[in-house]
């Protein structure tokens, strides 16, 4: 009988370390298949960021992971609003996203604002300047949890471009928002620029969409030759009506990017927002991986570009394509 017992209580305690090897595996397959959900907050609905966004998309791919096999996306636009951007960055932390990518400085600072207590780590995109509001201690060593690309305009290309489409100006004027950093560093360094070259600065400064229609006409009236525009989430949004001004007073927009002059800038040195967005979920994906924490892989700074031009808008304002720039691209308008 006791032999019996014997044989019993081993029998049992095999099926048992059995079933609990088998449930180890079980789990670990589970751990190992686990779809992580991604919260992607767009700040604005303007090209240049849906650019950064498709970039995204496939950088992801290219890296492993699909929406909808082994992550979840969850994408919201905050259309030009804070308010919006804060509310989903809130709501993704509260649902336990596995990770919140920011497209644009206000996203990111929204993510990381909301993100920073809870571990969850941040990954931004088109962010010019990530360290003057906090998002990074340094572009070498983020150490905040966050980290991303940097899309670095070329202003010196930019200024040189003003310079040879228009040889006898004078006055620039620039339109930006007071709430964005990336603007006032732009600003900043163009005015830098500007008298090595000739020119003057006429800079107008607003603080919401609202403003915008009204401050480009207000531009216009203080003599500037043309208007050049950054990469300014507000005032791109409503580049219809910087536009719409400057052709009252029958001068150019140039633009930082090529969808901005698809949509009437004259032209632009260029960055490629895809490339961008494909680098920025190339990191991401390193993050997701466990290959890296977000605070120690140092931000990209992307910075190639390429003129591109309008011809329709040349043509409508009587400005010939400089020689320099007879290889430059030439874009369709999308008006």
């Amino acid at each position: 009988m006791k032999t019996f017992k014997k044989i019993a209580a081993i029998i049992m305690s095999v099926v048992l370390l059995l079933s609990f090897a088998s449930c180890s595996k079980e789990d670990s397959n589970s751990n190992q298949e686990k779809t992580l959900k991604i919260g992607v907050i767009q700040f604005a609905p303007h090209p240049s960021l849906d650019n950064c966004y498709n970039g995204l998309i496939q950088g992801l791919k290219e890296a492993g992971f699909e929406d909808g096999k082994n992550i979840k996306i969850d994408f919201q636009n905050a259309q030009g609003e804070d308010s919006n951007s804060d509310l989903y960055a809130k709501t993704m932390v509260t649902s336990k996203y596995d990770m919140i990518i920011g497209i644009a400085t206000p996203a990111a600072l929204s993510a990381y604002s909301a993100a920073k207590d809870a571990g969850i780590p941040v990954v931004f995109s088109a962010v010019s300047d990530p360290v003057r509001p906090g998002l990074v201690k340094t572009i070498e060593k983020p150490l905040n949890n966050c980290t991303g690309t940097s899309d670095v305009l070329p202003l010196e290309k930019q200024i040189q471009m003003i310079r040879e489409f228009l040889p006898n100006a004078k006055k620039i004027g620039i339109l930006y928002t007071t709430s964005e950093p990336n603007s006032l560093t732009h600003l900043a360094a163009f005015r830098d620029l500007a008298p090595k070259y000739g020119f003057e600065i006429e800079a107008l400064g607003v603080t919401n969409a609202s403003e915008v229609a009204s401050a480009a006409v207000t531009l216009t009236s203080k003599g500037v030759d043309c208007i050049n525009n950054f990469t300014d989430n507000n005032v791109v949004n409503n580049l219809p009506s910087v536009i719409n001004a400057a052709n009252q007073a029958k001068i150019p927009v140039f633009g930082s990017e090529v969808e901005q002059v698809k949509n009437g800038c004259i032209a632009a040195e260029s960055i490629d927002y895809v490339s961008l967005g494909v680098e920025t979920g190339k990191m991401a994906a390193q993050i997701l991986k466990g290959e890296v924490k977000a605070g120690e892989l140092a931000v990209k700074l992307i910075s190639d570009s390429k003129p591109v031009y309008n011809k329709q808008v040349m043509d409508s304002l009587g400005i010939t394509l400089p020689e320099k720039y007879k290889d430059a691209e030439q874009v369709e308008s999308n008006r």
